[in-house]
């Protein structure tokens, strides 16, 4: 549901972004059909694999809460989709090539507004700083009084970002690893001491490794004031994300949003 930044182009750059200005993208939205109105678009989701927002199990489709999501807002408002998980930084500067894409599931940041038109929120973002329940003897308040113990952190991630930006270093302070679970099992082999994550993808990597939810103990909040955003490719029509945005409203509504969230943060 994890990213970059520097001066405006090196921002493109470690956003995944370099791409996304070109010209040709732009004529591409405006191509017309024979009739002389806009073709009838269509959405290509690109994501990562970050459960339980967004996964790919092999040899099964993409699944997930934002890929079931954006099925349902797809489909309410009758636009065909297809979607395809891989890692992030292909999936950044792929949805950047591709007019009509769809980029999720993405922190909304003052450095990324721009690069989006954007759609949401998702769900909250509730990041949060862990330990195992049986080390009582690691402690720490913040992350500025981490008191010698290795913190882990998944690479080019939005939390990764912030702990970069308060001066952490990665194998000094930090432990990077590809993905939730890589960083979970590191905690269990004794490999780091702390571990930031999301509280949901906590909850569902327990549960993957069939191991109680008490095996973490939360230790404090690292950031919970961003919520999770789908990434529009910049050249949108307004009028297609106000349909899109308008069939999100619905299913919050009706009641389809809060059964889908059962499924997936029991």
């Amino acid at each position: 549901m994890k990213r970059r930044q520097l001066n405006a182009t090196a921002a493109l750059l470690s956003l995944g972004l370099g791409p996304c200005l070109s010209t040709s993208m732009a004529q591409a939205l405006q191509r017309k059909d024979a009739g002389g109105e806009p073709a009838t678009p269509g959405l290509h989701g690109f994501s990562e694999h970050l459960p339980p927002l967004n996964f790919q199990r092999p040899g099964e489709a993409p699944s997930g809460f934002a890929v079931e999501l954006l099925r349902m807002i797809a489909e309410q408002a009758k636009l065909p989709l297809t979607m395809e998980v891989m890692p992030w930084p292909r999936a950044a500067s792929s949805a950047a090539a591709r007019p009509g894409s769809v980029l999720f599931s993405l922190t909304r940041q003052p450095e990324r507004e721009q690069h989006f038109k954007w759609l949401g929120p998702i769900s909250e973002r509730r990041i949060v700083v862990y330990r195992l329940s049986a080390r009582t003897e690691v402690k720490a308040s913040d992350i500025r009084h981490l008191n010698g113990h290795k913190l882990g952190v998944v690479r080019e991630s939005a939390a990764a970002q912030l702990l970069l930006s308060a001066g952490l270093r990665p194998d000094v302070e930090l432990e990077v690893a590809l993905d939730d679970a890589s960083n979970l099992r590191k905690l269990l082999a004794g490999r780091m001491d702390l571990l930031v994550m999301l509280d949901w993808a906590a909850a569902w990597n327990l549960q993957q490794m069939k191991l109680p939810f008490a095996t973490l103990q939360p230790v404090f909040e690292l950031d919970s004031s961003k919520s999770y955003w789908y990434g529009l490719h910049p050249d949108t029509r307004p009028a297609l994300q106000q349909t899109l945005q308008t069939a999100l409203d619905q299913i919050k509504r009706d009641g389809r949003y809060a059964a889908l969230r059962q499924q997936y943060f029991r």
